[in-house]
């Protein structure tokens, strides 16, 4: 009982917590995260169809196939990294290794021609058909990364409120690697890209010049993790573990533990909803806001990717001493009601007459999404040892597989219903500026669907049991029956 009491105060003892320099070296592997993986879907929109005209059903099509596809590339990642073994670790070759290959790689996506829109195969674009095929042989590289990366997360400390405190440090630098993502497509404006004799910017030559530049930096920010972060478990706990986690662990068997499955349906519900919208503020932003007037649209998009940065930096740590106060669950709670507020006032932020007050909109709704993100991300951390107490296995790499490919397939299968909606409401690229009725509607979604989604990301989050004290419970469970992990400093 004494050994209880002391676990459960809420200052972390000096052996679990996390070097700065270490928590600034983790939050690097964001840039990847985002650039890899989230920079695609909103690029393919103004790329393939406000650029080349490819139909939008196409290309929301594509990216959901994309996400579909992930359902074997991501568990299988996750089942490779779980039982890998090296003297660098299980985590660390790959972010290396798969690290600097989706950096390079990250070009090709976008590797189309101009002239490939007018080409069908099967009643699809030719367009389609290589978002398709390059996603293929990009997917499972940067699922490589991706899982292993976010994996580690889970073990870098056991302190219930330490793991907040890292997930903070990435949520923040996160929203400065965003910025990267609202920029791109301002980027395709510069007057280098300007095509001779017209007022059309190049904007696929753009984005290829981008996505280049954007690789680089990825391939070095992975060599830099490679270098400064290690893996307390992994000699002290993992090497002792003969037995190897069964593939069936990396999906069905994870999805097995009821704590994670409604911290799945919490995500699940907030990303269908915000992905559909995250398009559709473009949207509304070019065709709403600036009349039509793409150039503009794009520089607003950039500002707007300021204010949402301001908003990341600000929501991570206030709803991380939210929840150092009030509890995890309750930290979640209020960040989905601040989302509600955020994705509500839109109707009103959104203003032609008042351009700039969509930068509060956008600040508002990053408040939001980085202290949700923050905190299901320490969540996991003390789900991943509920598991452990249950079953007697640590599989870091089987709950970040699935906890990432049911949040992709969210975002997927919010892109695709964008693409059916902009068809069904009448949106026309060709056309510029659009009707009156599909300028509302995107204008009614904009608004009304996150706040559908968070209203129930709500009530999962309270199905989750893992309170502060029961976290702390079975962290002393654990650590009697197996022993504590190495410290940062122990595995150096």
């Amino acid at each position: 009982m004494a050994q209880i009491l002391a676990a459960t105060n809420p200052i972390s003892e000096p052996r679990d917590r996390i070097p700065v320099l270490t928590k600034i070296s983790y939050g690097l592997g964001s840039a990847l995260d985002m650039w890899g993986l989230w920079l695609y879907p909103g690029a393919a929109w103004g790329v393939f169809n406000i650029y080349m005209g490819v139909d939008p059903r196409q290309v929301g099509l594509a990216i959901t196939l994309i996400r579909i596809y992930d359902a074997i590339s991501d568990p299988l990642a996750g089942w490779i990294s779980d039982n890998f073994r090296s003297k660098y670790g299980r985590r660390r070759p790959f972010i290396l290794v798969s690290g600097i290959l989706c950096g390079l790689g990250l070009p090709s996506l976008f590797l189309v021609s101009p002239h490939w829109a007018d080409i069908t195969f099967f009643h699809a674009s030719a367009v389609f058909w290589y978002m398709l095929l390059s996603s293929v042989i990009y997917i499972p590289i940067f699922s490589t990364y991706t899982v292993p990366y976010n994996s580690l997360a889970n073990e870098l400390t056991p302190d219930y409120d330490e793991r907040t405190s890292l997930m903070t440090y990435r949520s923040v630098m996160q929203k400065v690697f965003e910025i990267a993502m609202f920029c791109a497509l301002q980027f395709t404006t510069l007057s280098w890209f300007l095509i001779p004799g017209t007022t059309r910017h190049n904007t696929l030559l753009g984005m290829q010049v981008y996505t280049s530049a954007l690789g680089v930096i990825m391939a070095i920010f992975a060599i830099i993790m490679f270098f400064r972060l290690r893996e307390p478990y992994y000699g002290s706990i993992v090497l002792k573990t003969t037995e190897h986690v069964p593939l069936k662990d990396s999906f069905y068997e994870t999805l097995r533990c009821q704590p994670f499955r409604n911290l799945l349906f919490m995500g699940a519900s907030f990303n269908l909803g915000t992905s559909m919208v995250g398009t559709l503020g473009l949207y509304a932003t070019i065709y709403y806001v600036c009349g039509g007037d793409t150039a503009l649209g794009f520089k607003w998009n950039t500002s707007m990717g300021f204010g949402n940065m301001i908003g990341g930096f600000l929501g991570a740590p206030a709803l991380n001493r939210v929840a150092h106060f009030l509890g995890k669950r309750n930290g979640l709670i209020v960040a989905a009601l601040v989302g509600i507020l955020g994705y509500g006032g839109s109707w009103y932020l959104y203003n032609p007459a008042h351009p700039w007050l969509q930068v509060f909109a956008s600040g508002t709704m990053a408040f939001a999404a980085s202290g949700l993100w923050m905190l299901s991300g320490s969540i996991g951390a003390d789900v991943i040892d509920y598991d452990e107490l249950h079953t007697g296995k640590r599989r870091e790499g089987s709950f970040t597989a699935c906890s990432q490919y049911i949040g992709k397939l969210g975002n997927s299968l919010g892109n695709f219903l964008t693409g059916l909606v902009l068809s069904a409401i009448g949106f026309e690229a060709a056309r510029g500026a659009q009707t009156a009725h599909t300028v509302l509607w995107i204008r009614l979604m904009l608004a009304a669907i996150p706040i559908f989604g968070l209203v129930l990301a709500i009530i999962f989050v309270l199905r989750v049991p893992l309170t502060r004290k029961i976290s702390q419970e079975i962290r002393v469970t654990l650590e009697a029956r197996r022993g504590k992990p190495a410290t940062i400093a122990e595995t150096a």
